[in-house]
């Protein structure tokens, strides 16, 4: 059993292992987010990780031929919003349905692998995307045709960390992981510190996703920053490592887990228990991981 365990390819383990690194992220995020802004999570969020990194760097030097600047500056900007928007959702509705909104990346990740990569993805491979998308409409209930805010950002939250995801498949060809990774955390750090500065400045009424003030953290909270910076960065690392392992909707497909995981997360949290239709998703999204894995 091991042995077979073993044989599964090694970015569909990494995913996985991702994904539910992912889930714990958001929890903490959401706690988080309950006595300061989304800007400044996605802060702490992304300095915990320079630092570890900047660590990692120095104990093992980077080896690469580089040449692609501007598209690793485009990886670290894209994701950096992407993510901005993603937590916006976290603090302002339930765990599993911030996640769900992400999770639309991996369709969008199989189409532009396919336009901008070249991409040929197997029979399986559309059939999984396919049913782990209705997975997502099941989980996600959709009203009518009206979008909220967070229904917006959501939406972008997917497309925008779908062309990161790209972008990584590429990039992997010229850097190292690390560079990867650092690419997008110190655009996640210098990103909500400008932001952060020019609030004062602009008027912040319907762009509360975008400029908030700073609350300086106290008590519990600087637990619940370490616990995001550790599992965020243990999770991009392995999410890169995925995405260098594998074709890009592949990886994509098994990345539907995370809402799995999710919901847990948020049943712990205090989220509801998922409905009849969302349990139907849950079902469809581990069908479409089998079929992933399925030769």
């Amino acid at each position: 059993m091991i042995k077979k365990i073993l044989q599964i390819d090694k970015g569909i383990l990494y995913m996985l292992f991702a994904s539910s690194l992912f889930a714990i992220m958001g929890g903490f995020a959401k706690e988080l987010s309950v006595s300061m802004s989304s800007l400044e999570v996605v802060f702490f969020r992304n300095v915990f990780g320079v630092f570890l990194m900047g660590f990692m760097v120095f104990k093992n030097p980077i080896k690469q031929k580089g040449g692609k600047p501007f598209l690793l500056f485009f990886r670290g900007f894209i994701g950096f919003v992407a993510l901005l928007a993603f937590f916006y959702n976290i603090a302002h509705i339930s765990l599993a349905d911030a996640m769900t909104f992400a999770k639309t990346a991996p369709i969008f990740t199989a189409f532009f692998a396919y336009v901008f990569l070249k991409e040929k993805m197997s029979s399986y491979g559309w059939l999984a995307l396919f049913i782990g998308f209705i997975g997502i409409v099941l989980i996600t209930q959709p009203q009518g045709l009206t979008f909220t805010k967070t229904d917006l950002l959501g939406i972008f939250s997917g497309l925008g960390a779908a062309l990161a995801y790209t972008s990584v498949r590429e990039l992997k060809k010229f850097y190292d992981t690390k560079s990867i990774v650092l690419s997008f955390m110190i655009t996640g750090t210098l990103g909500p510190l400008l932001l952060l500065l020019l609030t004062p400045y602009v008027s912040t009424e319907g762009l509360d996703f975008l400029f908030a003030e700073f609350v300086v953290p106290h008590g519990m909270d600087w637990f619940y920053i370490s616990g995001l910076g550790l599992f965020a960065t243990m999770a991009q690392m392995y999410m890169t490592k995925a995405y260098g392992e594998t074709k890009a909707g592949i990886v994509g497909a098994v990345s539907y887990s995370n809402i799995v995981f999710a919901i847990v997360i948020g049943l712990i949290l205090g989220d509801s228990l998922p409905n009849l239709l969302t349990s139907l998703g849950i079902m469809a999204i581990f069908v479409a991981g089998i079929l992933v894995v399925k030769k």
